[in-house]
């Protein structure tokens, strides 16, 4: 019987971002708040849509404003739109639990292929992986270590779906674009990767989202 033979990597590399793919959405505490504070569903998104390139959200993943500032600039957007809210509440929201599974599929990749991490973030060091506690932040800490390259907007000055942070990430893990996978979970940020040459896979489910990108790699992560 002849030996078992390694498949190559049908890639060379993937990215990720970090809020709604390593960690569950922050969409899902958006809606926890929302409830709470009796607000519309989806008015945290429909406020951080309204403007969307010069917003307080916008202005705080590129470093703009600080986060009192970003606090008051956003509390004043939800007003425009007949909604009150904490900015700071809203903050408290961006930290998600760690998707076991999806951290499983990182050691793997990594024996094997270029990874990486594209993430709209805060200077302070929060953001979409923000830490609610000492223990949070440390597996949050060493999950992005294993990454080679973390580009993250508030560091960088641009945010996605900018596509010139999908291009500094290629280009500083050396890897053509057309030779990529990308996971991300929201559709706009998916949409610029996927006119360079990228896999853009969509996370809406992790399982789904896992089943892709093995077959786009060419080998199991599981």
């Amino acid at each position: 019987m002849s030996p078992l033979v390694k498949k190559e990597p049908l890639i060379d590399a993937v990215l990720f971002d970090f809020g709604g793919v390593v960690t569950t959405s922050p969409f899902e505490a958006f809606s926890r708040y929302e409830n709470e504070i009796g607000a519309p569903l989806d008015s945290i998104r429909r406020i951080n849509s309204t403007n969307p390139d010069n917003n307080a959200w916008a202005k705080m993943e590129r470093s703009e404003v600080t986060i009192s500032e970003f606090c008051k600039l956003f509390e004043a957007e939800a007003t425009d739109l007949g909604l009150k809210m904490s900015g700071q509440k809203v903050l408290e929201c961006l930290s998600g639990n760690v998707r076991p599974q999806m951290v499983r599929a990182i050691e793997i990749l990594q024996k094997r292929v270029r990874i990486g991490c594209i993430t709209n973030n805060m200077k302070s060091g929060r953001g979409a992986g923000m830490a609610r506690t000492s223990e949070h932040a440390a597996s949050v800490a060493q999950i992005m270590q294993m990454f080679e390259v973390v580009v993250e907007s508030a560091k960088v000055g641009i945010r996605k779906p900018d596509v010139r942070i999908y291009e500094l990430a290629c280009s500083e893990l050396g890897v053509d674009p057309r030779n990529c996978a990308y996971l991300d979970d929201l559709g706009i940020n998916c949409k610029p990767a996927a006119n360079l040459g990228m896999v853009a896979i969509k996370v809406v489910d992790p399982e789904v989202a896992l089943d892709h990108l093995e077959s786009v790699v060419g080998f199991s992560l599981r």
